[in-house]
């Protein structure tokens, strides 16, 4: 186990994580990477971070639990970033996932945290989308007539 991995995770439990990013990326928001990751536990606005145990070196993710700690959100491993990513609809390995809107997700991810023994999330009603103003066609600007050179100017002759 690597140092970072602070409890173990049953099969079950790291199967319904892949399951609830493969929902959340579908019907709400996951963030891919560690980097985006980290900003949406400082902001606060995750739900739950998955994070890959075979990740290395162990230093990309090994501040995630300490941070989703302080933050008080919840995390789980799951055993492979290679399957992280394929759950998050990426071609490449990824070593954490961020869960900001879970989405149709919210019920498995409360499951989740109850097999773990954690606090369930409170999923906050979605906003409804801001209604997007129909932008004006832009008038066609006028061409610019070319400057005219500049005359030097004449030259004063003393006398």
């Amino acid at each position: 186990m690597r140092s970072y991995v602070k409890f173990e995770t049953p099969k079950e439990v790291a199967d319904k994580a892949y399951e609830a990013v493969e929902i959340a990326r579908d019907t709400g928001r996951v963030r891919k990477g560690t980097n985006e990751a980290t900003k949406i536990i400082e902001r606060g606005t995750a739900v739950l971070v998955v994070i890959a145990e075979d990740v290395d070196p162990e230093e990309v993710v090994m501040h995630l639990p300490i941070l989703c700690d302080e933050k008080k959100i919840p995390y789980v491993y799951v055993p492979t970033k290679k399957d992280l990513g394929k759950a998050a609809g990426l071609e490449v390995p990824c070593a954490a996932i961020g869960i900001e809107k879970p989405g149709n997700a919210a019920d498995l991810i409360n499951e989740l945290l109850n097999k773990l023994g954690r606090k369930p999330v409170e999923v906050k009603e979605e906003e409804p989308a801001k209604e997007v103003k129909e932008e004006k066609p832009k008038r066609a600007r006028k061409p610019r007539k070319p400057k005219e050179e500049e005359k030097p100017a004449p030259e004063k002759t003393t006398g």
